[in-house]
């Protein structure tokens, strides 16, 4: 059973808990509220007759009933609405006008042929605190929902973040031997044709594996962040680029030219993060293209603008572009950008967002990197 499921699951049984609470409760609350009426017709009545002083009454009796009430408020008014007398009530200077529609009542009290009383009452502390029991329940059901989708978030990021590291050890582990390997055929060839053109180029590229294998190394491990200007990481990053995709493609690089900007960063990584967007625009674009490299600043950050005119995305996709596992083309893993995002938000504390993007126009992403304290 997924996360999802069981969170369903939960939710419905808290939903189920939550709807059980309320009828049950506004039952009871209906019960009392239909005793408390019975209650004040019989006070209204005790009360009659002590006003009255009736002598068939049995003044210690009726005086027993007044006295009982202890948690209604009520209120004794005239025709006008002029509060007479109240009990169970604190009255101020500016309260003696009493508004009916906001009470319970009113029974009328008849002292003689010319004179009528009115007796309203509100719902006991009792009733009113009954009526808020269901949102309390209500609101710890919702808080134990939070603390458990919380728990289930965590422990589903804990283990995407263990899946990460596993994968990203064993992929250096795996690539290490052929590597070792293939150093060691350079090495013999070399020295078995050291005027051989292509030899050079085999041991750049056994170099380049072995950078990408330290790189999945550093992602299973916590890398280590250095202070320094990263503009050079971005231009070799071009460099490598341009040796490999096509002249139709630009990439202007103009206003990184001849500045420095101080971040604190890891270096493979981010120069793998710029070339795998790199790659991403390159992929966009059909034909002739350009891809745009900005840089933007303000008190705390750094912000690398990465533009392309290609094919732009659709507002369904960008929605999923940094899940693992999603991609729009036709092969591919769908964890580049993942593990970008990854790379730059959870080493490097900054963040990496899809700026802006616009089907037939292009796309902008944005790397945001933290200044150093002191800078």
């Amino acid at each position: 059973m997924s996360n999802r499921q069981i969170g369903t699951i939960v939710l419905l049984i808290a939903m189920f808990i939550v709807a059980i609470s309320v009828l049950f409760t506004n039952n009871l609350a209906r019960q009392l509220q239909t005793e408390e009426q019975k209650n004040m017709a019989i006070w209204a009545e005790a009360t009659r007759q002590l006003i009255l002083a009736d002598d068939d009454a049995d003044i210690d009796f009726v005086s027993s009933i007044i006295e009982k009430n202890t948690t209604i408020p009520v209120y004794i008014c005239d025709a006008e609405g002029t509060i007479l007398a109240s009990r169970n009530v604190e009255l101020t200077a500016n309260s003696q006008q009493l508004i009916a529609k906001d009470h319970h009542g009113p029974i009328e009290l008849k002292i003689d042929e010319s004179t009528t009383q009115y007796i309203y009452w509100d719902d006991s502390s009792l009733l009113t605190r009954l009526r808020y029991v269901p949102y309390a329940q209500f609101a710890l059901i919702f808080i134990f929902i939070a603390i458990a989708v919380v728990m289930m978030l965590t422990a589903q990021r804990s283990e995407q973040n263990r899946l990460w590291v596993g994968l990203s050890k064993e992929t250096a582990h795996q690539l290490g031997t052929p590597i070792s390997s293939l150093n060691a055929w350079q090495i013999l060839l070399s020295e078995t044709y050291p005027e051989d053109q292509y030899v050079p180029q085999m041991k750049r590229d056994i170099d380049r594996l072995q950078m990408i294998a330290d790189r999945f190394q550093k992602i299973g491990s916590e890398p280590e962040l250095q202070e320094g200007n990263f503009i050079p990481v971005v231009t070799e990053a071009i460099a490598y680029m341009r040796a490999r995709i096509s002249s139709r493609i630009t990439i202007d690089d103009a206003s990184l030219q001849g500045i420095e900007r101080n971040v604190l960063h890891n270096a493979p990584l981010l120069q793998w993060v710029i070339e795998n967007l790199l790659k991403n625009s390159v992929d966009a674009i059909t034909g002739d293209g350009t891809i745009t490299l900005q840089l933007h600043e303000n008190e705390h950050d750094v912000m690398l603008d990465i533009t392309d005119t290609g094919k732009g995305i659709d507002a369904k996709t960008q929605r999923h572009i940094f899940e693992p596992g999603f991609t729009s083309k036709e092969r591919g893993w769908g964890l580049g950008l993942p593990l970008a995002k990854r790379i730059i938000e959870q080493y490097h504390g900054g963040k990496l967002l899809l700026k802006h993007s616009q089907v037939g126009v292009g796309t902008t992403f944005r790397i945001v990197l933290k200044k150093p304290e002191h800078s």
